[in-house]
């Protein structure tokens, strides 16, 4: 299994070039958009990593981050990230 972490690079409010990581990438059948959920590896207040998400499109040539705007959208979103964290923290590694 290909572990290729795969990165990208976006420009922060302050105008400086940020190194991203895709944590995952799915289209929900719900809403029928593609999310990504991605980490600049920064920490917030309490240690934790911070995590993003944003709606985007596989399809178009350049890819463009948009804004996720529904509190639906957004709880599926924490449904699966939930899930995955159950699964690190009770140590089930698929090796």
């Amino acid at each position: 299994m290909d572990n290729e972490i795969m990165t990208f690079k976006v420009i922060s409010d302050e105008g400086k070039e940020v190194e991203c990581e895709v944590l995952f990438t799915f289209e929900s059948d719900e809403t029928k958009k593609n999310y990504i959920v991605y980490t600049d590896n920064s920490l917030d207040e309490e240690g934790n990593v911070r995590v993003f998400a944003s709606i985007y499109n596989p399809d178009d040539e350049e890819t463009k981050l948009l804004p996720i705007e529904t509190d639906k959208e957004w709880k599926i979103i924490e449904t699966i990230l939930e899930e995955l964290q159950n699964e690190a923290n009770s140590g089930e590694s698929k090796e």
